[in-house]
């Protein structure tokens, strides 16, 4: 009988992100990130996959969001936020940036708030 091991994300890049996320968390006392890097390490078929329409039902404008996992461009937004996640389609960075809004990974808005303050997750 074979056991296997969980081993977690296997991309490289979601790997950093996943440790550069936990460090933030432990340097500056930002448990944000910590939750953030938590949902990551889930399996592929339990991540996170949200609508522009979601983040325009949730959100005013000038948020700040944080999607653990990939946003899709159904729906509209009416409303500059700046949206950072793991990967997002084509339509949805069009929508996005049309609105006046800003499209980020989650290491720059790990890097440009590190404490995490006035972000919402999306989930």
């Amino acid at each position: 009988m074979q056991v296997t091991k969980r081993t977690g994300p296997t991309n490289i890049v979601l790997r950093m992100t996943i440790r550069r996320l936990k460090s933030t968390a432990n340097k500056y006392k930002a448990p944000i990130w910590r939750y953030v890097a938590e949902l990551l390490e889930r399996p592929r078929r339990l991540r996170v996959e949200v609508n522009v329409s979601k983040i325009n039902r949730y959100t005013n404008a000038g948020d700040t969001v944080v999607v653990p996992g990939k946003v899709l461009g159904a729906g509209s937004i009416d409303h500059p936020v700046t949206v950072a996640a793991i990967a997002f389609s084509a339509e949805a960075v069009r929508k996005i940036t049309s609105a006046g809004g800003r499209v980020l990974h989650i290491l720059q808005l790990a890097e440009e708030n590190p404490r995490g303050s006035n972000v919402k997750i999306i989930i």
